[in-house]
């Protein structure tokens, strides 16, 4: 049993509310589970607004076994300049390695913490994963100031791993060697026992016995949730309905989706639950009738396989892993991504249909328990490390 030590790098980490740093948190048991010494550096590389004047800090703590290491720079200026910032993480960073002489450097999140560790990785000789979660590859790279950057990324890494092959295409159209140095394979999620979770929700009571249509996460452009508006309008003229938001807007697009709402005349149609702790949000899922995800862009989310583990009927939209999850009319409805009125056509079929609701419920709930348990999840990370730390430049066998 290898006994390596491995360095995480991540924006967030739990108690940090966060999809990405879910991910990291179970990525890093799978590993520790199989004799990995796993540390995660915590840190944001993007500047915060500073509260008062504070030297540097490194504060450890053991999480079940896991060292986590959360990074703060110094707060010396009412006007911080970025880069003087990110150089100190990088200081800190290296620090950390002096200190406990990693193995291997894995980066989450490509354009924040990617940069940073890369170059550390490849200054100090070290093997270096990064991993690509979604919004670096499809939103991130658009950016004149970050495609270089997200580039020279790509180049320098010994491995890239991917959560949806449509975003290994991207990556590979970018840096044609990563068809060499790269792998797909979708997220995974732990059994959850649904009876545990909290029975008394503060918005319950606001469900009234007609149809649920609900979506869960942090509302925002690429979340497709313009044409679940719209599909929803249109629907209530025939059918009594209920759009149920588990979460809230980004606060940058609060003003348009409340003015869509309002324009779309849904404010008597929807429930907003805003940011609520992740049990009470998956606890919503049993109010659900039906399971929304039209996303434009969403690498392989959690909500969705919390939606399928909870037996939900599922409409998603032929993106990322979404689309290579859900199996049309299978295990879900899938639909063309930014088309309302094939959206509602979906909602409209599983609306009329409970049989169908059921079926694909348990499909779908037996697809997550299947091929998304975290044994195959392990299996893909321990094969990745090994070749990475024996041969990196080896041609992976293609995994699980």
């Amino acid at each position: 049993m290898t006994q390596s030590k491995v360095c995480m790098t991540t924006l967030e980490f739990p108690p940090d509310v966060g999809g990405v740093g879910e991910s990291v948190a179970r990525i890093a048991n799978l590993l520790k589970d199989i004799g990995y010494e796993v540390h995660i550096a915590v840190f944001h590389s993007k500047q915060r607004k500073a509260e008062g004047y504070y030297r540097s800090d490194c504060r450890t703590t053991d999480q079940g076994g896991i060292q986590v290491h959360r990074l703060t720079p110094a707060s010396r200026s009412n006007a911080p300049i970025l880069q003087d910032y990110r150089s100190e993480i990088y200081f800190q960073l290296k620090q950390l390695h002096h200190q406990h002489q990693f193995d291997l450097f894995h980066a989450f999140f490509i354009n924040e913490t990617g940069f940073i560790t890369t170059l550390l990785a490849k200054e100090e000789g070290i093997p270096i994963i990064n991993s690509v979660r979604g919004s670096d590859l499809h939103k991130h790279v658009f950016s004149p100031k970050q495609h270089g950057q997200i580039s020279w990324i790509l180049e320098n890494s010994d491995w890239v791993t991917f959560v949806s092959r449509d975003l290994q295409k991207r990556g590979q159209v970018l840096v044609p060697t990563l068809k060499a140095r790269s792998s797909a394979f979708w997220n995974s999620i732990q059994p959850i026992d649904f009876s545990a979770l909290p029975t008394h929700l503060p918005l319950a009571n606001q469900l009234k016995k007609e149809l649920v249509i609900g979506s869960v996460g942090r509302f925002r452009d690429k979340k497709g949730l313009e044409y679940l508006l719209e599909a929803c309008a249109d629907l209530r003229q025939t059918m009594p309905l209920t759009l149920l938001l588990v979460g809230d807007f980004a606060e940058r697009e609060r003003p348009y989706w409340e003015a869509a709402i309002h324009d779309r005349g849904m404010e008597n149609n929807i429930v907003i639950t805003g940011m609520v702790p992740r049990a009470e949000g998956m606890a919503y899922l049993r109010y659900m009738d039906i399971y929304a995800i039209p996303s434009l862009h969403d690498g392989c989310p959690n909500a969705l396989l919390e939606a399928m583990l909870a037996g939900r009927a599922i409409v998603g939209t032929n993106v990322d892993a979404i689309g290579e999850i859900l199996d049309h009319n299978c295990n879900g409805l899938v639909v063309t991504p930014g088309f309302s009125a094939e959206l509602k056509a979906a909602i409209l079929t599983l609306a009329q249909s409970p049989d169908l609701r059921q079926r694909l419920g348990q499909t779908a709930q037996a697809t997550a328990r299947q091929e998304l348990s975290p044994i195959v999840e392990q299996r893909n990370w321990a094969r990745v490390y090994q070749q990475v730390l024996t041969s990196p430049f080896t041609l992976l066998s293609s995994l699980s």
